[in-house]
């Protein structure tokens, strides 16, 4: 993988308008040089072209780390976080899925981030359940939903909406609020001046219709899917559950060429096993989310 150590790298001592300067001046990708970076990594484990990828979605994960703000960490650690995460999905990214790395990237980012804050947090002495983890995050927005913006304790009837709303206890959302009634960083603090005038911190901020609560949503609808995945292959054979796991359900698949070696077979029948298999899955999958309640596509 690219060197972590090779990459500009946010500091409180060199400050982060340097750092959000720096980054400023790695070009954008377009589809096209994108994909022929990405089939460089993937092929040809080339880091040249993986450093590309990173430094031109530095921006974005900059972006995203902006978002995060007001839990009382360093601003540069969760950057540099967000950028750990960026590292990860370059480091997966299959480019013949038909996406942009930003949209895949996205997950990596807020996933890395989200870990550092709580590990940072030590919500263990809170909970961890996935409820817990929605409080953690969205309380001051769930807060300046129903204007409950009063420092220090809640009135007791907003205490009670937001519980509800969050389903969580009141008295989690007591126990959270106070944690987290530090005062955010301001919004109009300068983080950059150039001759055409000021950025501020607003300006590198999460798209509002970003929310971290339907990260650990999109997460629980994962395990879920995990668990249906595991079941569903029960309806495979011993063979097509090897063919499908090697072809589709590993970080490097495997060959045609190689499974037919394996199973002294055409590559066409090789593909045909895999095709049936995979029809299968699906059908099995779509029968027990339905049962679930869950996304009808699985």
């Amino acid at each position: 993988m690219a060197n972590y150590a090779n990459l500009p790298a946010p500091s409180p001592e060199g400050g982060l308008n340097r750092y959000l300067q720096e980054i400023r001046k790695f070009p954008m990708l377009e589809p096209e040089q994108e994909y022929m970076l990405a089939k460089r990594w993937v092929e040809d484990q080339d880091t040249d072209a993986a450093h590309q990828m990173v430094t031109s979605h530095l921006r974005l994960a900059a972006k995203i780390a902006m978002g995060y703000r007001g839990y009382g960490l360093p601003q540069a650690e969760v950057i540099s976080e967000a950028n750990v995460g960026l590292m990860q999905a370059v480091k997966r990214f299959d480019p013949e899925k038909g996406f942009r790395l930003a949209t895949y990237a996205m997950w990596w980012i807020r996933a890395s981030i989200q870990e550092y804050i709580l590990r940072s947090w030590s919500l263990v002495k809170l909970g961890t359940t996935s409820a817990q983890k929605k409080l953690f995050f969205n309380l001051r927005k769930a807060k300046a939903r129903i204007g409950a913006l009063e420092d220090g304790d809640m009135r007791p009837e907003n205490v009670a909406r937001i519980a509800n709303d969050l389903n969580v206890t009141e008295a989690e959302v007591i126990s959270m609020n106070r944690r987290l009634s530090g005062g955010d960083a301001s919004l109009n603090a300068t983080v950059s001046a150039d001759g055409e005038g000021a950025a501020q911190w607003q300006d590198w901020l999460e798209d509002e219709s970003a929310d971290q609560a339907s990260d650990y949503e999109a997460q629980d609808e994962l395990e879920v899917r995990r668990e249906l995945l595991a079941k569903s292959m029960e309806v495979l054979n011993g063979r097509e559950q090897d063919i499908l796991t090697q072809r589709r359900l590993k970080d490097s698949p495997i060959t045609l060429e190689e499974l037919s070696g394996q199973y002294n077979v055409s590559r066409e029948r090789i593909r045909q096993i895999e095709v049936r298999a995979f029809e299968k899955l699906q059908k099995r999958m779509q029968e027990l989310a339905k049962g679930k309640g869950i996304l009808e596509q699985a």
